[in-house]
C-alpha cells in the first residue's frame, strides 16, 4: 500500500560557492529570505585574490552566518582561499572538478558557474575532497 510522504527539502540554509581564478574570484551566497514570499536571497560578488580582499570576504561570510563554502579545485589557486576561510571558522569544501562536471546544467561563465555551484551545494549534491590540515602555515 502506498502512503503519502511529506519530505522536507533538505537544503543547507546558508551556503556560498566560489569560482576561483588566478587574480580574482566570484562568490555566490544564498541565504533564507525574509518571509514566505522570498524563499531565498542571492548575492554574487567579485573579489581580488589578494589577502586583504580574501579577509574581507571571509569576514562578510562569517557575518552572514554561512554554514558551508564550496569551491572547485582549479590548479593551486584554491589553497590560500581554502585555508584563509578555514582560519576564520568557516567550513570550506573543496570539490573535485571531475565530480562536478558530470552534473547537468553546468554553465560556462564564472558568474553563472558560481551561482550553479551554490545551488548544487545547497541541495547537498556534492561531496568534499580530502584536504590535509596544515598547522602553523602562514598565508
Amino acid at each position: 500500500m502506498l502512503t503519502e510522504s511529506r519530505d522536507e527539502e533538505q537544503i543547507i540554509a546558508r551556503v556560498a560557492a566560489l569560482d576561483i581564478g588566478k587574480a580574482e574570484l566570484v562568490c555566490c551566497v544564498r541565504v533564507p529570505g525574509k518571509g514566505a514570499s522570498t524563499p531565498r536571497l542571492q548575492e554574487v560578488t567579485t573579489h581580488s585574490t589578494m589577502t586583504r580582499a580574501l579577509t574581507e570576504l571571509a569576514n562578510h561570510l562569517v557575518d552572514l552566518g554561512i554554514e558551508r563554502v564550496v569551491m572547485e579545485a582549479t590548479s593551486d589557486y584554491w589553497k590560500p582561499v581554502f585555508y584563509l576561510l578555514e582560519a576564520h571558522g568557516l567550513d570550506p569544501w573543496l570539490v573535485n572538478a571531475r565530480d562536478v562536471k558530470h552534473l547537468p546544467g553546468r554553465p560556462k561563465t564564472d558568474v553563472l558557474d558560481a551561482v550553479w555551484l551554490c545551488k548544487v551545494a545547497e541541495r547537498q549534491m556534492l561531496r568534499p575532497s580530502f584536504v590535509p590540515i596544515l598547522h602553523g602555515v602562514l598565508l
